[in-house]
């Protein structure tokens, strides 16, 4: 008996100890479960004006030109998904890098280290650029829409997402505004999973995915000047810069002293991560739609893609509905992104150019001229609508504006994020200077090329 309840004082202190071990096991295991939440959580937390500029950049007009590139040439040109990504990267990262160090926007910088001509020059071409592709993109939502609900109004959808698009720019805080922005980039899945949603031969487009092809004929290199000029744009060049100062002022730095001074590492580090992770995001939407349309349009002989609306059209007798739906609802959900940047992108460049009081930060009653632009440049989108300007024309429109400037205002951010007098510590380095020199001679050409193709 004694025994037996001797035993039974040290096995108690045993077992307890056991349990423990199995507790702290149970526990350290739960954290291994979780480890990868909190990374995704923390990854997910680092994205912001990267995320929403690279998503804004596949907008309805941007996945027409995708989806003329499949649907007329095949896989033949799905290399430059992959090789447009550096690129724009490389771009993107110097307007956030000049937003973060300067404490301004892009406008702002060029006003004060450039003449004012070439400012006005620039603003006034992005506005006009800016429009056609709002009146454009607009059109493209409403026509999608009414592939799924085909008796509803055309004019009643574009004055409603011209309307819904003013009211959140004009009235939602911006905090809350940049987290719908946020959250709304995840529809472009839709195109990764329309992909997937039908039978495409993975071996063939691995293959086009890197070994670069092209005919040399003009419709041809005009289509690949129009991918250039879609995914290259001067309107993400002045959102990322002025995006970045947003954050800024979000995150208690509201002097432009303090912007100036407080410039870290981290602050950098995961600004890099942000702009790398949304231009890869948009172009892997890229590769997904040019991908299906090849698959799906162009082995069935539809070549005639004019509108994103008509991509999704063309999809469904062949794809079936499942993939049809997802397209259609890539164009609106893109859609409704995408032309708040194009009116906020447009009245950041112009608020800045003449001094005016400027930020989704503000309220209304604080900058009447900056949002007074983002109003009157989706109503001005909204009116092409009405009078029935042929969308393409619209895009065409915008695509010499945008092949005029993007050279010029290209030089102008390579030039000020490599100088050492502006950025100091955080200038171009000699690699990043030299890509960023050949990007703009790339684009010099292409906007020539896309110049001349159209005139003649």
């Amino acid at each position: 008996m004694k025994r037996s309840v001797i035993e039974e004082v040290f096995r108690a202190p045993a077992h307890a100890l056991q349990k423990s071990v199995s507790a702290v096991k149970h526990t350290e295991q739960k954290l291994m479960r979780e480890k990868p939440v909190r990374k995704i959580v923390r990854y997910w937390h680092t994205l912001g004006p990267g995320l929403t500029t690279g998503a804004s950049d596949d907008d309805p007009s941007g996945i027409a030109t995708y989806s003329q590139t499949g649907a007329r040439y095949g896989l033949q040109l799905l290399w430059l998904s992959a090789f447009t990504f550096p690129l724009m990267s490389i771009v993107q990262e110097m307007c956030a890098r000049i937003g973060i160090v300067t404490g301004q926007g892009l406008a702002a910088n060029i006003r004060k280290h450039y003449p004012r001509w070439v400012l006005y020059v620039c603003a006034g071409l992005l506005v006009a650029a800016n429009t056609f592709n709002i009146g454009a993109d607009l059109g493209a939502m409403a026509q999608s829409v009414q592939l799924i609900f085909p008796n509803v109004s055309f004019l009643l959808l574009v004055s409603a997402f011209a309307l819904g698009s003013i009211l959140l720019q004009v009235f939602m805080p911006y905090a809350r505004y940049a987290e719908f922005l946020k959250y709304l980039a995840l529809v472009l899945f839709a195109y990764v999973f329309s992909a997937f949603a039908i039978h495409l031969d993975w071996k063939d487009i691995a293959i086009h995915s890197f070994i670069p092809t092209i005919s040399w004929t003009k419709d041809q290199i005009f289509l690949i000047c129009g991918i250039l000029g879609t995914t290259i744009s001067p309107y993400l060049f002045f959102w990322q810069t002025s995006q970045e100062v947003e954050q800024q002022i979000l995150q208690g730095k509201i002097t432009l002293k303090l912007r100036r001074e407080q410039t870290s590492k981290k602050e950098i580090r995961d600004m890099r991560v942000d702009v790398w992770s949304g231009m890869f995001i948009s172009n892997a939407v890229m590769f997904f739609i040019i991908a299906t349309c090849a698959g799906v349009l162009f082995t069935n002989g539809i070549t005639n893609i004019q509108t994103a609306a008509d991509a999704a059209r063309a999809l469904q007798p062949f794809a079936g509905q499942y993939a049809f739906l997802l397209f259609a609802i890539g164009v609106i959900g893109v859609g409704i992104l995408a032309t708040p940047v194009l009116a906020g992108s447009a009245s950041y460049a112009l608020s800045e150019s003449f001094g005016w009081k400027q930020g989704l930060y503000r309220k209304l009653k604080e900058a009447y001229a900056f949002y007074g632009v983002i109003i009157l440049s989706m109503l001005v989108g909204l009116g092409l609508n009405f009078i029935g300007l042929d969308p393409i024309k619209a895009l065409i429109y915008a695509a010499v504006a945008n092949g005029i400037i993007s050279p010029i205002i290209l030089f102008i951010i390579v030039h000020i994020s490599g100088s050492k007098h502006i950025m100091g510590e955080w200038a171009n380095g000699p690699v990043i200077k030299a890509f960023g020199w050949i990007v703009t001679a790339f684009m010099a050409v292409a906007g020539i090329a896309t110049i001349v193709a159209i005139i003649t």
